[in-house]
């Protein structure tokens, strides 16, 4: 994606923190000649040889995955907090903008098999499962139930290119206290943590 340099983050251990906190992200490749895209969950995980990777599953009914052989190039694409900014809030005149972060993941497709597949099928509920009253296992569900792992194509992605864009009103510096204030007292949460985000860019 087109990333002006003063918007570019190249903090690789910051970058991977923001996947592992916004995980769910978009899968986008191309079938017959035409963009495809799903939503789901891209796990962040290390392969054997301790290489960066994502992991996650689609339903087989999903055309998706049948050119994942054929073209193993994908992209997965990440969104994170984002806000309008209002140019009166700047000591000049200039027009409106949007602060957002977005981090694009490109890299290699394979399917797993049914062993590997539900070996991280397992860690990603149990992430997920933590915060719960009642955390739920698979192990605790029927064999039955867990058939229903034939439905889905798991996989992995080795990670070949990061880009990450931080638009965090860096070229106005001298308005970053009016912009941050401006923004903490919208009702949205995506301007709260956006004006979090700046506030952490300046300390």
């Amino acid at each position: 994606m087109y990333i002006p340099h003063y918007y570019k983050n190249e903090n690789l251990e910051e970058i991977k923190s923001f996947l592992e906190h916004h995980s769910f992200g978009i899968l986008v490749n191309q079938v017959d000649g035409k963009p495809w895209a799903t939503h789901i969950p891209l796990e962040l995980d290390k392969s054997p040889d301790g290489k960066d990777i994502l992991v996650s599953h689609i339903s087989k009914a999903n055309p998706q995955w049948k050119v994942f052989a054929k073209e193993p190039k994908v992209l997965c694409i990440f969104n994170g907090p984002h806000a309008y900014v209002s140019s009166s809030w700047y000591q000049k005149e200039e027009v409106p903008t949007w602060n957002y972060i977005a981090v694009h993941v490109y890299g290699q497709i394979k399917i797993l098999d049914e062993e590997a597949t539900m070996d991280c099928l397992h860690k990603l509920v149990d992430k997920y499962e933590k915060g719960s009253k009642n955390p739920l296992s698979l192990n605790d569900l029927s064999s039955k139930t867990l058939r229903q792992v034939k439905g889905v194509v798991g996989f992995e992605i080795e990670i070949t290119e990061i880009q990450a864009a931080y638009k965090l009103s860096q070229g106005r510096a001298h308005d970053h206290p009016k912009i941050t204030k401006e923004l903490m007292e919208r009702d949205d949460p995506g301007s709260k943590s956006i004006a979090k985000e700046m506030e952490n860019l300046d300390s």
